[in-house]
């Protein structure tokens, strides 16, 4: 099979090198890329913005399946574009898309089909929020509607870091995914994240993994994009998966359908795990980031198979099976993140890594034949072990051989799940 993978991150790269490995994969491209995904696939200087291109590219090449790595170009309907022509896509339409394109829509759709989240209300003007915000008290949960790249979201322990949030969405810090705001109530309890590959009508469950979402150790500091992740996390039990797959994925799935927008794709449920059980936070629909890394280090699988599976409506005829090796992955971020930074900083070394350990490419380019930044996370230095003080251990050793002066990271990935080894 010939593949057309969108995307440039991390998540793209650990996608990349999965697909890479399967034997069924005749040719890998990726538009646009970066230096690590290289490695695997042909790199193609396409506008994903540019649907037309796009298709006129898989036609020329005989794509058999695009795989669409980043939430934008599908909420833009970069799937639809191409379905309607024929090309078979792994991810969902724009419609459907708008569960992680609009967290009023999941949040409608959760009060429609009892799916455990916390309460909320909608805003369209700043001092409506105001008022719902110093009736609820704090803390409380304020979030841009639209996509933010993961920056749209404040959890607020203050009234007034909840006010300051509200005027930042409505003040034009997020673009137009701030024209509406969501306020909801905090959950108190520890987060998960749960991945689940849909083909519309059939669920089947992939892995836990647990990020770390603040940028300072010991979680304090303005929430990122994620700055490292492990699976599987342990808060997620069977018990937990299988209530997660009954109170929240299936009344999803059959919702979706119901309402005229079947979701085919990967469901990336951010849950918080509370003293009621499993309740969704947020939907994703696109594999995480820097989750997807780690989950791919545990992927037993072919890749390529469960993807098609989820783009042709087969996914009752595939299983996921997984290494029972903990996967850690460290994300390395430009100084300064998640405010401003410099870019094209120079990357003096990076290290081979070896057998269980990867460095991942999240933002890079090459200038000439020097490896330089391009955005404010850069690197997911990636392990494997038999326990998470074992991944996270041989994470760090190969992190300490970057050479990046400019680069920083979180000292603590995994500090959860350790203390639960301490016990």
């Amino acid at each position: 099979m010939k593949l057309l993978l969108i995307g440039s991150g991390g998540r793209e790269h650990a996608l990349a090198w999965k697909l890479a490995q399967s034997p069924k994969l005749s040719k890998l491209y990726a538009a646009p890329g970066n230096p690590g995904i290289a490695d695997h696939a042909e790199l193609v200087a396409l506008d994903v913005e540019n649907h037309d291109a796009v298709l006129t590219f898989c036609r020329e090449t005989g794509i058999d399946l695009v795989v669409v790595g980043p939430e934008a170009p599908l909420v833009a309907g970069l799937a639809d574009v191409l379905r309607s022509a024929g090309v078979l896509v792994f991810g969902p339409s724009a419609a459907a898309a708008q569960l992680e394109g609009s967290k009023g829509f999941t949040k409608d759709l959760c009060a429609r089909y009892d799916i455990p989240t916390g309460a909320y209300r909608r805003f369209t003007d700043a001092a409506s929020a105001k008022t719902y915000v110093e009736e609820q008290g704090a803390p409380i949960v304020v979030k841009a509607d639209g996509l933010a790249a993961g920056k749209g979201v404040t959890v607020a322990m203050t009234i007034e870091e909840a006010l300051a949030a509200i005027d930042d969405c409505f003040d034009g810090a997020f673009g137009s995914a701030g024209a509406e705001v969501v306020v909801e109530a905090y959950l108190d309890g520890e987060e998960a994240s749960f991945f689940c590959l849909s083909d519309g009508k059939t669920a089947l469950a992939l892995a836990t993994a647990q990020d770390h979402k603040r940028v300072g150790d010991g979680d304090t500091g303005p929430n990122t994009g994620g700055m490292g992740a492990y699976s599987p996390a342990p808060v997620m039990t069977d018990e937990m998966v299988a209530r997660t797959m009954t109170e929240i994925i299936e009344p999803t799935i059959r919702g979706m359908a119901e309402s005229g927008y079947p979701f085919t794709g990967v469901f990336f449920a951010g849950l918080m795990i509370t003293a009621k059980g499993p309740e969704l936070i947020e939907y994703n629909v696109r594999f995480g980031d820097p989750e997807c890394q780690v989950l791919m280090m545990r992927l037993k699988s072919d890749l390529l198979d469960l993807l098609y599976a989820a783009a042709t409506g087969t996914l009752d005829q595939v299983q996921a099976e997984w290494h029972d090796d903990v996967a850690l992955t460290v994300v390395m971020a430009s100084k300064g993140y998640p405010g401003s930074y410099d870019k094209n900083t120079p990357i003096a070394h990076l290290p081979a890594g070896g057998d269980g350990a990867k460095i991942f490419h999240a933002g890079t380019a090459l200038k000439g034949d020097q490896l330089v930044t391009t955005g404010g996370r850069v690197l997911n230095v990636t392990a494997t072990g038999k326990t998470v003080g074992e991944a996270q251990a041989r994470a760090y050793a190969l992190l300490d051989q970057v050479k990046w002066d400019n680069g920083f990271c979180r000292r603590d990935i995994g500090w959860r799940a350790i203390a639960r080894e301490g016990r």
